[in-house]
C-alpha cells in the first residue's frame, strides 16, 4: 500500500483502506471476533457460583517466595474447572471441599492474573452464601450445611 488516495471516489477507497488496516490491530481482532468471550469460563458474567473440588497451594513467581492458598473449583453453570485464589489470612481454614463458593475476577491487567500468582485470574468472595471477609474478621460464624 502506497500513499492515501486523492480525487474521485477517494472516500470509498479511504473507507476500504481503513477497514483493511484495522485487521492488523491485535485488539481490534480480539474484539471483532469475540475471542475474549469465547475463552472466558464465566461466559461474560462478573461473578459465578462454583463447588470446591480441592484446596491447593501454588508457589509465587520470582522474585517472591511463598505458598499462595488457592482452591480448584468447578463452575455450576458449565462444569468448567478453574483455580481461584483464597484472599487473606486464614481463609483456607474457612473453605472446605464441596462448599459452594462465589468467585469473581481478581482484577489483574486486561483480565489476566494479578501479582505473583501464576495463571490464577479469579478469587473467592463468598462461602455458602456468607462473605469470606466477614468470616475472616469473625463477624459471623460459618453456617452448618
Amino acid at each position: 500500500m502506497g500513499h492515501k488516495t486523492k480525487g474521485l471516489n477517494a472516500g470509498n477507497r479511504l473507507v476500504a483502506r481503513r477497514k483493511q488496516s484495522r485487521w492488523l490491530d491485535k485488539d481490534f481482532v480480539t474484539r471483532a471476533l469475540g475471542l475474549k468471550l469465547k475463552s472466558d469460563p464465566l461466559e461474560g458474567a462478573s461473578q459465578a457460583r462454583a463447588l470446591v473440588l480441592e484446596k491447593r497451594q501454588l508457589e509465587a513467581k520470582q522474585p517472591n517466595s511463598g505458598m499462595r492458598k488457592c482452591a480448584k473449583v468447578q463452575l455450576i453453570k458449565n462444569g468448567k474447572q478453574i483455580t481461584a485464589f483464597l484472599p487473606g489470612d486464614g481463609a483456607t481454614k474457612l473453605v472446605d471441599e464441596h462448599d459452594e463458593v462465589i468467585i469473581e475476577c481478581i482484577g489483574g491487567p486486561m483480565g489476566k492474573s494479578k501479582g505473583d500468582i501464576p495463571g490464577v485470574r479469579w478469587q473467592v468472595i463468598k462461602v455458602n452464601d456468607q462473605s469470606l471477609l466477614a468470616l475472616r474478621q469473625k463477624k459471623i460464624e460459618k453456617a452448618r450445611k
